[in-house]
């Protein structure tokens, strides 16, 4: 078992990987981790530093007045932009799933709501399902960090066949659970309701039609 604690240093790291996008304040960073600013500022510059040195990491370190975020180097920028092209040509994993179905119940929605739905991180599974046209953001919520509010597309609709939100299939067990209580596979499995529903009529339709 390891019991190593994690560093102060570390501690910071984390929260600005948790933040994505959004990013961090510095008093957000300060108020969490109970250091003091002029602290945390130091932290920041020691990440920062470490980053621009080693040319095996592919972060840098951005900051828009004191808000602080995680960024990929600019020379990474081909093999990023091709990582997010090529799944246009695949379909759906499981992960864009669960991401696409918690946005299309709770829209709008936070980036940080999704991730408490789902416990892990869903920064690259937006931007993926953005390339896709899948989503879209739509406002900002009115709290502090002024998050993204993301919700679905018209091509959303499109892609599982639906005429409106209202032709979604209903949540499995939400007459006992609260809608906060639940997690991501609820909303993946009714989505995938539908999506196995739409590949039976199409399959039915091609039939017909041969």
């Amino acid at each position: 078992m390891n019991n190593i604690k994690p560093t102060n240093l570390a501690k910071i790291e984390g929260l600005l990987f948790i933040s994505g996008d959004e990013g961090i304040t510095l008093g957000d960073l300060a108020k969490i981790t109970g250091f003091m600013k002029p602290a945390v500022l130091g932290l920041l510059q020691q990440l920062k530093t470490r980053y621009e040195n080693d040319p095996d990491s592919a972060l840098v370190l951005l900051n828009s007045g004191d808000t602080y975020r995680l960024a990929t180097k600019h020379e990474l920028s081909p093999v990023i932009k091709h990582y997010f092209e090529v799944p246009l040509t695949i379909p759906l994993t499981r992960a864009l799933l669960e991401v696409l179905a918690i946005i299309a119940y709770r829209q709008p929605i936070t980036r940080l709501e999704i991730d408490d739905i789902r416990g892990v991180q869903s920064s690259g599974s937006l931007q993926k399902l953005m390339v896709r046209g899948l989503i879209d953001t739509h406002g900002r919520l009115d709290a502090p960090g002024r998050p993204f509010l993301y919700v679905t597309t018209d091509s959303f609709l499109d892609y599982f066949g639906l005429s409106s939100l209202k032709d979604l299939p209903p949540l499995a067990k939400q007459e006992d659970l609260d809608l906060d209580d639940m997690n991501g596979d609820l909303f993946l499995e009714a989505l995938q309701a539908r999506q196995k529903q739409q590949e039976e009529e199409n399959g039915t339709s091609t039939k017909s039609n041969g």
